[in-house]
């Protein structure tokens, strides 16, 4: 890692992510500060602070002192509120965010972008154009928060070659924790329950160490990264999946059995990637 950075601001800790990003950063040695407009979880193990990112004179307070940021807060998916207020509101944290360690001159920004670039939610009648999907597949939002993710993709390549920083914006797929694998057993009838991203999916340890992976990879400008599990959801094999719903979609590659329909290849070379925790495990 670069060995300078010491001292990492999370954003969005009171989060699922955000609060497994602390606990794995804590793990490895970093210093940690979360920020959350929601209070401190009680067993978050380190500073915290109550802070609205869509504030830029907050962002730049949250943000003054830390030599990077894992900025994970952003309202988390569409349908949670009007679709204009998801894009206003994402696309002002993003662009606070950014523009602060610019300001600052941070060493690093590590940010969560969405699978929602890549075309979610897939149906039968707008399949993914080939599969296993990968990077290449951007941009093809379908909704306000997808947009909001694009947008916010544009700005790091931009804010990044400005200052200089190196920007890792991470494709997270579905994040999951062993109370929602609970939950698998019910898709397993129905393919086209979770047929909206591909039966894809990421555990929250992963995703947590993704973030970490992202902070220590040697990296310039700015890279975007799908993070997901090496596997589906799915008791079925992916290609009989993909071909139930989705016909005669191009596959690229070999797929094995349960193999992943979101690539993950790239953040494997790139970052060190290695999902270690799963619903099989």
């Amino acid at each position: 890692m670069p060995s300078s950075i010491k001292h990492v601001v999370v954003t969005g800790a009171a989060g699922k992510a955000g609060r497994a990003a602390v606990a794995e950063l804590l793990a490895h040695g970093y210093q940690v500060t979360g920020a959350d407009t929601a209070p401190a979880p009680a067993d978050l193990g380190t500073a915290f602070l109550r802070a609205d990112l869509t504030d830029y004179g907050q962002t730049v307070d949250v943000l003054a002192g830390a030599d990077a940021v894992v900025h994970l807060a952003n309202i988390p998916a569409p349908g949670i509120y009007p679709p204009a207020h998801t894009f206003t509101a994402n696309t002002a944290m993003n662009a606070h965010v950014f523009l602060a360690a610019a300001q600052l001159k941070l060493q690093r920004v590590v940010w969560a972008s969405s699978e929602t670039t890549l075309g979610l939610s897939f149906t039968p009648e707008t399949p993914p154009r080939y599969a296993p999907v990968d990077e290449a597949h951007y941009p093809y939002p379908e909704s306000t928060y997808a947009l909001s993710k694009v947008v916010a993709e544009t700005m790091a390549e931009q804010i990044s070659r400005w200052s200089g920083i190196p920007f890792a914006g991470l494709r997270f797929s579905n994040i999951l924790n062993d109370d929602d694998y609970t939950r698998v057993p019910s898709y397993q009838d129905d393919p086209r329950a979770r047929m909206w991203n591909l039966w894809g999916y990421i555990d929250v340890r992963d995703a947590a160490a993704s973030c970490r992976n992202a902070l220590e990879a040697e990296l310039t400008g700015s890279e975007n990264f799908i993070i997901a599990n090496d596997d589906s959801i799915m008791e079925r094999p992916s290609l009989e999946l993909l071909r139930e719903v989705f016909g005669d979609v191009e596959v690229r590659g070999e797929v094995g059995e349960h193999d992943t329909l979101l690539s993950n290849a790239k953040a494997r070379r790139m970052l060190g990637f290695a999902p270690q925790h799963g619903w099989r495990r």
